[in-house]
């Protein structure tokens, strides 16, 4: 599946409205779920509100971690004792020790988008600065 994603961003947003109006006609659920996707995604965006967008799905975000946290809590207090007080504490720490790991894990995919959001934009700049300029500068000599 992600190949199939990769593929269509290497195409870019015509690719995709493609694929959501074929959709669209083949089965309008199909249609719906992959509007949905594109939207919260963000490939969709555009102009000024692609930066809002990016805050608004980052709010969301936290707000659904927050939610599993809690849950997550909730649902290991509920947890009964199996009668070894060694395998509880073991269990215990797990769990948090995969929280950690996953909180870890998002942390280095935030830093990981940044490093790729600063070389595109480097890269972006070294081209713009040896582009050839439209020759405005050597007719004032």
């Amino acid at each position: 599946m992600t190949g199939v994603v990769a593929t269509l961003d290497d195409y870019g947003k015509p690719a995709w409205i493609a694929v959501m109006v074929a959709g669209f006609i083949l089965f309008w659920p199909v249609g719906l779920a992959i509007l949905a996707y594109l939207l919260w995604s963000g490939r969709m965006g555009c102009g000024a509100r692609n930066g809002d967008m990016s805050r608004w799905q980052q709010r969301w975000a936290d707000r659904w971690d927050r939610k599993m946290e809690r849950f997550g809590r909730e649902f290991r207090g509920g947890f009964q004792s199996s009668g070894n007080a060694a395998f509880d504490d073991y269990r215990e720490e797990t769990l948090r020790r995969l929280e950690d790991e996953q909180r870890e894990f998002r942390e280095f995919l935030e830093r990981l988008r940044k490093a790729k959001d600063k070389a595109e934009f480097d890269q972006f700049m070294a081209e713009r600065r040896t582009r050839p300029t439209d020759g405005t500068e050597g007719a004032s000599a």
